[in-house]
């Protein structure tokens, strides 16, 4: 993706440039309508960097800079000489503002993380507050990455700062980073506003592979609904993919793609994910009401009508026979849906429905099946995901198709034999069938969430294995790019994760729900979070994840993410230098967890929470007190001692 600006010239050009002309050239690429506040700051910009640069016998000045994972622009980008000047100008302000500092440093860390041509040269955030009073600055302070601590400055200062250029560095070739690509890779919440607005997944994916792949599953996608439309047939697609892959941005992708090229088929995106998609419609209807202008209560109701809970779709067409509304449904984390038992109990427990007696899938696809000529399902599938009682994995679907719904299409990866998607002979005997089209495109094979770490499933996978001799060399591969420590300290996690993020990189605690013995280390999983608060709160709110108060569970945090995490690990899952040793806390005392299934859950369960991290994760494990039957010193230390064996290094 190339570099976009309003504006950009050589520095002696534009300080020969007339300021009217420049003006016009931003307001014609506003597109927007250009309100006098607008033009006065930018007014107030020029001048300050044209009396700011006068000194500057090179260099390029770009305006209004585009910052693509963030949808935002940064008022001015400098290259002079050897180091990159973000500027943010806050015109007409007397005061530094936290949160103005946080904005231009999330520009600069954009940059680092994203933009090719950035990853290895200085980059400094300026915050200028046009009215404020002088700061003395002892100089620019680097970190290891090699974007520095934010200085703010006053119009009259901010000249001088940019002549104070440090001769450490080489000089930066301004055609090489010009052509270098920007890459971002988003959070689901920052893709889910993207593609809302603009239908398209093409800012927002970084890696060429990921990219790709996204690109090219959702083609495949296309050619399945397409036909089920162009033949009058009803087609089933199924995705799978790994963890982090972008199961949910690609389904959000289907659904907006179709809604805005087939208004007629009133695409929807479904999920049994409660806390995301409390979380997505949060995200997108404060977004909507910003940007619009409009109550936020109008915006609700129409993310409502496109983001829906699996639960409440499920239950409009219990005790009724009338076919929906949509043409084409994206199921989200469809491996969750419930086992035949499951669903049965629920709806005679919950719903009065005392004869029902299919599994959730099942009854989902009967629902679509109402249409009399054509529909399609698109089916979400995530390798290792099933986290509470009664969730199928992909055999309910199966064997709904293999055994009820004979006429529908199938679409598939050859990967859904394999043993990480519940592999059965029924799922065999389905890719043999001659109405399975098997596309190896509809497998997700590229973790796009670690920008920072596209191996950090494999290592997880192998912690979880038991596999310590494969963790380490997998843990080796990303060690640089993706830091994992160790502690035995809550403070110490704590401080190493306030002392990670810098500007408004998220942080957050999480642990298995069923920790319940981490309480006296002051963790408390029984007390519920509030996820819309706990992912979408600025730091100063003591609901959001910032805090480090609240510890959010693997239910809460499926299928969302944060920058840096700090995992609590308790006694329910513990090494006992062997292998893994799984456990329930019932009443007063651990009882062992000997059901295949209820083991698996747990397993599961601590995937998701190693696999929540963008950046990098700290891994609290208490030392346990022998004085206290329920936490003896050896359920934790052997847990401990695996993880260095797993080559994770312990804080100090």
């Amino acid at each position: 993706m190339p570099i976009k600006a309003y504006y950009h010239a050589a520095i002696p050009s534009f300080l020969m440039d007339d300021p009217e002309r420049i003006l016009g050239l931003l307001a014609a690429e506003h597109h927007h309508s250009l309100e006098q506040q607008q033009r006065w700051a930018w007014t107030e910009q020029i001048s300050i960097l044209k009396n700011s640069l006068i000194h500057q016998p090179e260099g390029h000045l770009f305006l209004e800079f585009y910052i693509p994972r963030m949808g935002k622009r940064a008022d001015a980008l400098l290259i002079l000489s050897n180091v990159v000047f973000i500027v943010e100008f806050k015109a007409g302000a007397s005061e530094y503002n936290s949160s103005a500092f946080d904005q231009v440093v999330d520009y600069a860390l954009d940059l680092k993380n994203f933009h090719e041509g950035s990853h290895k040269v200085p980059l400094v955030p300026v915050l200028v507050s046009t009215n404020a009073s002088s700061r003395p600055t002892s100089g620019l302070v680097f970190g290891e990455d090699l974007v520095a601590h934010p200085i703010g400055t006053n119009a009259s200062d901010l000249g001088s700062l940019l002549e104070g250029l440090p001769d450490s560095f080489p000089a930066i070739d301004l055609e090489d980073w010009m052509a270098k690509g920007y890459r971002p890779t988003p959070t689901i919440i920052e893709a889910a506003q993207v593609l809302y607005q603009t239908h398209t997944v093409a800012d927002i994916s970084r890696r060429d592979a990921g990219a790709k792949n996204l690109r090219e599953t959702t083609a495949s996608v296309s050619h399945a609904i397409n036909s089920a439309r162009e033949h009058r047939n009803k087609a089933i697609c199924f995705v799978t993919g790994v963890p982090g892959s972008g199961k949910t941005l690609a389904g959000l992708n289907f659904a907006t793609k179709r809604s805005k090229e087939h208004h007629d088929e009133h695409a929807v995106f479904l999920s049994g994910n409660g806390p995301l998609v409390t979380v997505l419609r949060e995200a997108l209807a404060r977004d909507i009401a910003r940007r619009e202008s409009v109550p936020k209560s109008a915006a609700a109701r129409e993310v409502r009508s496109f983001i829906q809970n699996i639960h409440h779709f499920r239950d409009e067409y219990l005790g009724n026979t009338s076919a929906p509304l949509e043409k084409v449904v994206v199921f989200d984390e469809a491996q969750r849906a419930w086992t035949r038992f499951q669903a049965a109990s629920f709806m005679q427990r919950k719903r009065g429905q005392v004869n029902f007696d299919m599994s959730e899938p099942e009854f989902l696809i009967s629902v679509m099946d109402r249409h009399s000529d054509w529909c399609a399902i698109v089916c979400l599938i995530g390798e290792g995901q099933e986290i509470n009682t009664g969730e199928a994995g992909i055999h309910e679907w199966i064997a709904a198709l293999h055994t009820r719904f004979r006429e529908w299409e199938v679409f598939v990866s050859p990967r859904i034999t394999e043993r990480e998607f519940g592999s059965t002979d029924e799922s065999a005997a389905l890719l043999k069938s001659g109405r399975a089209h098997i596309d190896e495109h509809l497998h997700l094979a590229v973790s796009i969430r670690s920008f920072r770490a596209e191996s950090l499933s494999n290592f997880v996978s192998q912690v979880i294995d038991a596999d310590s001799a494969e963790a380490r060399l997998s843990y080796d591969s990303i060690r640089d790019d993706y830091p994992i420590v160790l502690t035995r300290s809550l403070d110490a996690a704590k401080k190493w994760l306030r002392t990670r993020a810098r500007g408004s990189e998220r942080t957050g605690l999480v642990a298995s729900s069923g920790a319940l013995r981490l309480r006296p280390a002051g963790i408390h999983v029984k007390s519920a979070v509030d996820p819309a608060n706990w992912f979408l709160n600025p730091r100063t709110d003591v609901r959001s994840s910032y805090y480090l108060e609240e510890v959010a569970s693997e239910f809460d945090v499926q299928g969302l993410e944060l920058d840096y995490v700090g995992v609590c690990w308790d006694g329910d899952l513990y090494h006992d230098g062997k292998m893994w040793s799984l456990q329930s806390f019932k009443g007063t005392k651990w009882q062992a967890v000997n059901d295949t299934s209820r083991r698996l859950y747990l397993k599961n369960a601590y995937r998701v929470l190693l696999t929540r991290a963008r950046q990098g994760m700290v891994i609290f494990v208490p030392f346990g007190d022998n004085t206290d039957h329920t936490r003896p010193a050896r359920f934790y230390d052997g847990t401990f001692e695996f993880l260095r064996e797993c080559g994770l290094p312990a804080l100090c």
